[in-house]
């Protein structure tokens, strides 16, 4: 039997030295000192600290992304180095003006000021559209759409009064936060330190992950206007250096990116008496700790009439949402879900491993993949692999006819996080069936409640039977965030979405997290987000790994982040255009 549960990323490799807890200790109690002064800067004064955090950020783009790409095995000019510039930076530079937006709202009017409109949905609840964020959204997002579904019960007036709650009482509010980050995405890290301090008020001791820890001196000046007065300090180390922050008195709470596994020993230790305190539910620590731990990332297939270029199209799209990242994202798509009378299933599935065979493979940079690329493998010999791999390289590679009622198949209990993803076939009597077994599918057998993705033709949308069923699986689906003919990593970039598992996990099953991330328009009581997107856009997105001006587009794109203007907007656009 299979153990439920996430395999895959750690909160990095055992400490090779004794840790240094005199220095741990007065990094902590200097940032502690600055609490009750960081409670007191008011909104405006944030704002200007975030205007100077974007400056700073953008002034170190280039050598961050250069170093990034040196640890991954990445060109800087290749497509896989403009993912990475944005991903890494641009996805933060976003998240600290929406946020420096919200806090000018907040000086000005009381409360950040979302974009809405505001619908009544199903279950007694209401979404706000939060994308598009702002007039330029509505052009280099054209089609895209994002709303945050609030909480059974909660009205918007309950919304608006309990927006942005850190800014009404914020000595309420202060104390020491510890955020453990990840070791995948380079803006993990500091864009948790921007929800941290500017959504929850407190003040932050950053511990990098000894994978990407190379990216603390690039961290240390793009965060540089919170560092100096002392409101954030970054340390790095292994593990060790990580549990005696953990335990520290003066931290307050815990943000922890990773997997499951590193949530419970964080909670309740390690070995035999780890595992005894969990199944007793007797923690060892005993303050919040929020987490975003990760999932098997869901890709549902609404069959329908697909012409070649819908076929090509969704390829590209979903072999994008695998090889981003090399497959080193909680957000990677690891189990595809298609109607076994589909006749269009082999085409499209062989349509996905010829765009892949056709990407570059990548070097497996994480530690332990090739140890997780192996187990999949010796479970299910018969896994197609793609694309050359050779020395520290993985291939793309799809398992395809995973049996649905194999539950305890490590394809559906294991996050991968590496090249591969699977596939299984539920058998259903229509199109509108297929929706509803799919959606109970996710919910009672895949592992995790992050993210998920729901793919759709237009004609499947408009049906009368499928169209109802469609929507109420994304009323059912009990996932932080949903996508509709669009990549849900994109609820991650957008910021004004919220990022993480959907409400409801005990400490003892933890699964994917618990709390969000990302929510700029500071909600109290977010549930879940639901992106959506056109089912096929021309040109292709330049974030599609089959993109070739990828890294010519990203750059124009993260330039504009930094200082959005109309004088920019033509050569983005023509930019994008050309790919």
């Amino acid at each position: 039997m299979v153990q439920r549960g996430a395999a895959g990323p750690t909160s990095g490799t055992q400490d090779q030295v004794m840790v240094n807890t005199e220095t741990l200790d007065a990094v902590v109690e200097a940032v502690a000192a600055t609490a009750d002064r960081w409670a007191m800067t008011s909104p405006r004064e944030r704002a200007d600290l975030l205007e100077r955090v974007v400056a700073d950020t953008y002034a170190v783009s280039e050598a961050w992304t250069q170093d990034a790409c040196r640890a991954k095995g990445l060109d800087p000019d290749s497509p896989e180095g403009g993912e990475e510039l944005f991903s890494g930076i641009g996805t933060f530079l976003r998240m600290a003006q929406t946020f420096r937006r919200s806090l000018l709202d907040i000086a000005d009017k009381g409360r950040p000021q979302y974009p809405g409109p505001v619908v009544h949905k199903p279950g007694n609840r209401i979404a706000i559209q939060v994308v598009p964020a702002a007039g330029f959204d509505k052009i280099l997002y054209n089609g895209i759409t994002g709303e945050v579904w609030m909480e059974p019960g909660v009205t918007e007036a309950e919304v608006q009064a309990t927006q942005a709650e850190a800014y009404k009482d914020p000595m309420a509010h202060r104390g020491v936060s510890l955020v453990l980050g990840a070791g995948n995405v380079a803006s993990l890290g500091p864009r948790d330190v921007l929800t941290k301090m500017f959504a929850e008020g407190k003040v932050v001791v950053l511990k990098a992950n000894p994978v990407n820890d190379y990216l603390v001196p690039h961290w240390n000046k793009a965060l540089s206007a919170l560092i100096e007065p002392g409101f954030l300090r970054i340390v790095s180390g292994g593990a060790q250096v990580g549990e005696y922050l953990t335990k520290h008195p003066a931290v307050a709470d815990i943000h922890v990116t990773g997997s499951d596994k590193t949530h419970d020993a964080i909670v309740f230790g390690v070995g035999d008496e780890g595992a005894r305190r969990k199944a007793a539910n007797d923690p060892v620590i005993t303050k919040p700790v929020s987490c975003e731990l990760g999932n098997v990332s869901p890709v549902v297939i609404v069959p329908g009439e697909w012409d070649a270029k819908d076929i090509a199209f969704q390829a590209a799209h979903v072999a994008t949402m695998l090889t981003n990242n090399a497959g080193f994202n909680c957000l990677t798509p690891r189990v595809l879900i298609t109607h076994a009378g589909w006749k269009q299933r082999d085409e499209f599935l062989t349509a996905l491993e010829s765009t892949l065979a056709a990407l570059p493979t990548r070097k497996a940079y994480y530690p332990g993949a090739r140890e997780r690329y192996e187990t999949f493998l010796t479970a299910h010999p018969d896994a197609h692999q793609l694309g050359a791999a050779e020395g520290d390289h993985l291939p793309w590679t799809l398992i395809r006819g995973v049996e649905p009622g194999r539950g305890d198949d490590v394809c559906l209990n294991v996050e991968a996080f590496c090249s591969l993803m699977s596939e299984t076939a539920l058998i259903a009597s229509s199109p509108a069936d297929f929706v509803d077994k799919a959606t109970a599918f996710c919910n009672d057998v895949v592992w995790g409640t992050l993210s998920m993705t729901l793919i759709a033709h237009p004609t499947s949308l408009k049906d009368p039977l499928t169209g109802p069923a469609i929507e109420r699986a994304i009323a059912d689906l009990r996932y932080g965030s949903i996508g509709v003919n669009l990549w849900h990593a994109m609820s991650f970039a957008f910021a004004t979405t919220v990022w993480g598992a959907y409400p409801g996990h005990h400490i003892t099953d933890i699964q994917s997290g618990s709390g969000f991330v990302g929510n700029a328009y500071l909600f109290a009581r977010p549930q879940k987000s639901v992106v959506r997107g056109p089912f096929r856009a021309s040109p292709a997105p330049p974030w599609f790994a089959t993109n070739t001006k990828a890294a010519v587009t990203m750059r124009k794109l993260l330039a504009f982040e930094a200082r959005p203007s109309w004088l920019k907007l033509p050569g983005l656009l023509a930019a994008a255009m050309k790919s």
